[in-house]
Parts: structure tokens; C-alpha cells; sequence
């Protein structure tokens, strides 16, 4: 049973709701930025003017803030923001298209004044640079649920590419990706990946995205009547998660972990003239960290029924994930385990990040742990109603236990997700 501890009462919860629908919506059209420079189509910003990124255009920050800022129009009640959210939806994918390279490769950040600054595009094959993570066909699924899809045939293909330079570059042996180098991850220190070396980490935050986007595609594909591309889109979802339970579920901790893939039988090279025993029989080693990263399988499908209650019982655990704001992003028994504030890379250390609280509130509902559910809703609006009582404004991420804002004030990207939450 979950705890009540932190429960908000219904007129308390409706209250705090309404003052952050209505922050939201006044500020909501901030967010839409038009046309300017090397963002050639109206596109969505994550922050508001003036505060960090507020010139840029982010791969996955674009999808939560868009999921975010449709929960605000249908909260308020307003068509006009929602046709313009999708407008600016739209036009933020065609400027990920706008600058794909021929090999299908497509930058994580463009700015006004900078079409590549993080040179996603540059290097050698295969490339170590990252590039945008696989939420474009989830994006484009929005945009299509709201305007149909037709306006999305003539870029089918630049998915496609896009997916076929990810498995060049980045599938490992596992049938897992992994990330080149350490570089804009999406959750940037996460220790089973920053400092590693290149092409080492299968993190389960990218493999989790993948799967999600090679779902959406099929769907794009089934909608297009593309149904060869959809069976083969299926097929690669498929295998993902197949590979994601036979190298990320550790039974003994019942956890997922982000796999290490460096597993290699140099025997031949070191020993060769030594006769071999038994064979190597791992491909990959699990990086026994706990990370918020470790609930995604329950977020997005993959994990079994009994793996996400087992999940559920981690993320109640207060020696480990649960805090008084929501799931820490790393568990406070591991020894990195750090609550400072930090802007490069972001601290994903411990703190308190909605997404987070997010993902793992969707994954509990989706298993029909409602009230685990309700109860981290709560935490959630409660933590950001408070934030915005004090500041006048939301932030970034936060400090577990105490609520108080660790990093980059006027930050709105995936806090918008709270109103779906609640």
C-alpha cells in the first residue's frame, strides 16, 4: 500500500492545479517561437524568454514541452493555443529535417544562430558524436493526432534515415544502442554513461526511447498505409525489448540497469597458442547502479507485470528513490550520490526532475499501481505550486527533501507534464 503521507486533500490538489494551469497558460505562447535565423519554421522553446535555452531547439525537451503544452490547452480549454501548438510542433520537426545530413543524421540542438552547435554532424563514421535522440516519430505522432497525416508523406523517408543512421552507427552486438560519447544524453551525468568510454554504454534511457519511437513510426507507417515498413518498424520494437530483458533485468535486484557491452574473448589474441576451456558465454555485463533510468521498462511496456510491481516497491523504498518531492534520479545509497546545483553537465545525481517523476508516475499507472500513482502526482504538484508561490516562476530541478530549486529559474519543458499527472 502507498504511503498517504504526502497526500494532498481534493480541494488542495483542485486549487494547486488551477494555479498552475493558469501560470502555464499565461505563459504558454512564450514557448512558440517564430521563425528566426537557422530555425527556418516556427518551432517550441523549453524555457522562457531570456532564461537558459530560450534560443535553442532541444530533440526530446521539444516532445514534452509539445505533450506538455496540449495537457495546458485542454486544461484551459483553449483551441487557438492547441491549433498553435501543433503548428509550432510541426515546424520544429521540419527543422530537425531541415538540417539531416545525407547519412540521415540529425543534430540534438539547433539554435538561432548556430545550425549544429554541439557537431552532431561532424566526425567519421562511425560517429561518436551523438546526435538527436529517437523521439522524432513520437513528435510526429502528436502532430498527425491533430491534424492528420498527410502532411507528414513527403518526410516518412527522413525518418526512416534517421532510424537507419542510429543502427549503422550505434547498434551493438546486444541488438542494443549505445551512445557514442557522453555528450547531451538527456540525463547528462548518469554515471553508467558520462566518463565512459565511446560506444560502451547501451543506457537504458536511449534504448527506452528507441523502442517508443520505432512503436510510433510503425504506427505513422500503418496510418500511411506503408504496412511493410510497419511490420518491419514492429519487428525492431520487438527486439528491443527482447534485448532490453535478456541484458538489463538483473533478477538478484530486481532491477533494470543500462548495459556495458565492451564484453570481448581476446583469448585468441592473448593467449593463442594456449587451448581454450569453456566459452564466453555474456555479451554485456549490467552497470549495477541504480538510476531513475531503471523504472523505463515500466514506462514504456517492456517490463512484466512482476518486474514492474518489483519496480514499484524500489520506488518506494525512502533509503533509495523516494523523497518527500518524488523519485530521486539516482538512488541515495549510491556513492556518487550528489545534490549540488550544476549547469554543464545538469546534476541527474539525486535531484528531483518532473520528467522523472513523470516516467516513472506513467509506468506505475500503466500497471494499474494507481494509488503508488496518486500519491507521486501529489508530491509533484505540490512541489512545483509551492515553487511558483515562492519564485514566481518554476525551475529546472530540485532538492529531494526540502523542495528547494537547485538550477535555472523560468525552466518549463516537461514541468508542463505535471497537469497530466493530476
Amino acid at each position: 500500500m502507498a504511503s498517504t503521507k504526502f497526500r494532498l486533500g481534493v480541494d488542495e490538489r483542485a486549487k494547486a492545479v488551477q494555479r498552475l494551469t493558469q501560470y502555464f497558460h499565461e505563459n504558454a505562447t512564450k514557448l512558440l517561437r517564430p521563425a528566426q535565423g537557422h530555425l527556418r519554421y516556427p518551432s517550441i522553446s523549453p524555457s522562457l524568454p531570456h532564461s537558459q535555452y530560450s534560443t535553442e531547439l532541444w530533440d526530446w525537451d521539444t516532445l514534452w514541452t509539445t505533450l506538455g503544452l496540449l495537457q495546458t490547452s485542454s486544461k484551459a480549454g483553449d483551441q487557438v493555443l492547441r491549433r498553435q501548438v501543433i503548428e509550432h510542433a510541426r515546424g520544429s520537426l521540419l527543422n530537425f529535417f531541415d538540417h539531416q545530413d545525407h547519412d540521415g543524421r540529425i543534430p540534438m540542438l539547433i539554435s538561432v544562430s548556430n545550425p549544429d552547435p554541439l557537431h552532431c554532424l561532424g566526425g567519421a563514421a562511425p560517429h561518436k558524436e551523438n546526435q538527436a535522440k529517437p523521439v522524432l516519430a513520437q513528435l510526429a505522432l502528436l502532430v498527425s493526432h491533430e491534424i492528420g497525416y498527410n502532411w507528414l508523406v513527403p518526410h516518412f523517408d527522413n525518418l526512416l534515415l534517421f532510424f537507419r543512421s542510429w543502427e549503422t552507427n550505434n547498434r551493438s552486438h546486444t541488438g542494443l544502442l549505445v551512445w557514442g560519447d557522453d555528450v547531451a544524453i538527456g540525463n547528462d551525468n548518469d554515471p553508467t554513461t558520462f566518463g565512459r568510454p565511446f560506444f560502451s554504454s547501451a543506457n537504458l534511457l536511449l534504448n527506452t526511447l528507441w523502442h517508443q519511437d520505432l512503436q510510433a513510426a510503425a504506427e505513422l507507417a500503418a496510418q500511411l498505409g506503408l504496412h511493410s515498413h510497419e511490420t518491419e518498424l514492429r519487428e525492431k520494437a520487438h527486439s528491443v525489448a527482447e534485448a532490453t530483458q535478456r541484458c538489463c533485468w538483473d533478477p538478484r535486484d530486481q532491477f533494470f540497469y543500462t548495459a556495458d557491452v565492451q564484453c570481448v574473448d581476446r583469448r585468441s589474441e592473448l593467449i593463442p597458442d594456449v587451448p581454450r576451456g569453456m566459452a564466453m558465454s555474456w555479451s554485456s555485463l549490467p552497470l549495477r547502479i541504480q538510476t531513475f533510468t531503471g523504472f523505463l521498462p515500466m514506462w514504456c511496456g517492456i517490463a512484466t507485470s512482476e518486474q514492474a510491481h518489483a519496480l514499484a516497491m524500489h520506488q518506494r523504498n525512502t533509503k533509495t528513490f523516494c523523497a518527500n518531492t518524488g523519485v530521486r534520479s539516482l538512488s541515495a545509497q549510491e556513492s556518487m550520490y550528489s545534490l549540488a546545483s550544476s549547469t554543464n553537465p545538469s546534476n541527474w545525481l539525486g535531484p528531483i526532475w518532473i520528467i522523472v517523476n513523470y516516467f516513472v508516475w506513467s509506468g506505475l499507472k500503466r500497471y494499474g499501481m494507481n494509488d503508488d500513482a496518486e500519491v507521486l502526482a501529489d508530491k509533484t504538484i505540490h512541489l512545483l505550486d509551492r515553487d511558483l508561490a515562492a519564485t514566481g516562476s518554476l525551475n529546472e530541478y530540485y532538492h529531494p527533501d526540502t523542495g528547494e530549486a537547485l538550477s535555472h529559474r523560468g525552466f518549463m519543458d516537461w514541468n508542463l507534464l505535471v497537469l497530466a499527472m493530476s
